[in-house]
């Protein structure tokens, strides 16, 4: 960004790198060989909201796409607001390539529409007797790993999550700064 354009406000906003989701993918065949993890049948995407008329019209066109995808490959859908007042667009397939393709078609229709600033992360959770998280930041264009300690209400299992890191690093895009990995701790999944 120039001096001018940050004069006159004529910078274009980076869009998100929801071309990085589709990692994930083949990521599933390390996890569940080498980690045991396996994907539960969900996957899920939280949208900031917006009070503008682009977001509704684009809202009511994902709703339509996933009730066509519903009829023709079976991916149920939710739609769920948490208490933070963010847009969680829900999904369930036992099918995994399903479920990131779903993913991927909701960020990019929100981006051709120019709301891809309103995509936060997307989430796909994996089970081996406890849950594994893996979070698509859009801003960083990265996942990282998140492990909720099942022992109590708001700890994590860091030491499990740099494991996880280091295992899947050549699979995976992977945000390097673990203070960007967030927590996600009341996700609709």
């Amino acid at each position: 960004m120039g001096f001018l354009d940050f004069l006159l406000g004529s910078t274009e906003l980076p869009q998100p790198k929801s071309e990085r989701l589709f990692a994930i993918a083949t990521a599933r065949i390390t996890l569940e060989a080498k980690l045991g993890l396996k994907p539960t049948g969900g996957a899920a995407i939280c949208i900031k909201p917006l009070e503008s008329s682009t977001y509704e019209r684009t809202r009511a066109e994902i709703e339509d796409l996933l009730k066509l995808g519903s009829r023709e490959v079976g991916t149920a859908y939710r739609l769920e607001n948490d208490s933070y007042g963010y847009l969680w667009v829900v999904l369930k397939d036992p099918d995994f390539e399903d479920l990131v393709s779903g993913i991927h078609m909701v960020a990019r229709i929100l981006t051709d529409s120019g709301l891809g600033q309103q995509l936060l992360c997307a989430v796909y959770p994996f089970s081996d007797g406890f849950k594994v998280y893996w979070i698509f930041s859009f801003k960083l264009g990265a996942y990282y790993p998140f492990v909720p300690s099942s022992a109590s209400g708001r700890e994590r299992e860091s030491a499990l999550e740099l494991r996880l890191r280091s295992v899947m690093a050549g699979e995976l895009p992977i945000e390097k700064d673990v203070e960007r990995w967030y927590p996600i701790w009341e996700m609709p999944l």
